[in-house]
């Protein structure tokens, strides 16, 4: 079947997630940061996602903002920081994430050929409306859907879910594209039509499904998309 709809994952997939650590470490004053700014935003990225995985297991869920707050506490902990300076500007610049240079023309080529396109996100309403200012895509998605409509955050089936409920098409039309691989498998075995964006050259992870596609970048989704048959 035809894909008519492209869904994104936001951050780390259209958003780059160590823009803000990278931003950070380049300004003057900040040498001590600049040295250990990669496995900061590492960790950083580590954790938030692992909260947001043990706080759906345990049925605790909370808004994004916290569980990136949380990530930030520890990572900058584990690296010996304390400056509360530091930790509000890092936060800060998570609310203007830069996207990754192919984003705006891989969305155009797609809207251009007449897809359906959106974010499907972890992220807040508020979190993601201020990535998608800040990278002035907004008139190139036609909805950005967050887990905060379900109180679950991903993999659970009720996040997938949340596309074929605003967007009325089947499984079988999306095209679902993350970096992350274990969303882009979970994703798969729900019954998207999936693309993994690997930009880290990672391993596959080992679940019950795998994604469809293994990408180093967004650039050929376009292609991809209308490929499909």
């Amino acid at each position: 079947m035809p894909i008519t709809t492209c869904i994104f994952d936001a951050y780390g997939t259209l958003f780059d997630v160590a823009a803000a650590a990278r931003i950070v470490a380049a300004e003057p004053g900040r040498e001590d940061f600049a040295e250990k700014w990669p496995q900061i935003a590492q960790d950083w990225r580590t954790k938030q996602l692992q909260y947001t995985w043990l706080r759906a297991v345990a049925e605790a869920h909370t808004d994004f903002w916290e569980v990136t707050q949380n990530g930030l506490d520890y990572a900058l902990e584990a690296a010996g920081f304390t400056d509360a300076e530091l930790r509000k500007r890092l936060l800060a610049l998570y609310w203007e994430l830069q996207a990754f240079p192919e984003v705006p023309e891989m969305l155009t080529m797609l809207k251009n050929a007449g897809m359906q396109t959106a974010i499907l996100s972890n992220g807040s309403p508020d979190m993601l409306a201020g990535a998608v200012e800040s990278a002035g895509i907004e008139t190139l998605l036609d909805d950005v859907l967050s887990v905060q409509d379900v109180g679950v955050f991903k993999p659970h089936k009720s996040v997938y879910d949340l596309v074929g409920k605003r967007f009325s098409c089947k499984s079988e039309e999306v095209l679902f594209v993350s970096s992350n691989g274990w969303d882009a498998a979970a994703a798969s075995g729900y019954g998207f039509y999936t693309a993994w964006v690997n930009r880290s050259d990672k391993p596959m992870d080992r679940l019950p499904w795998k994604p469809q596609h293994v990408l180093q970048d967004l650039k050929d989704i376009p292609r991809l998309a209308q490929t499909v048959k």
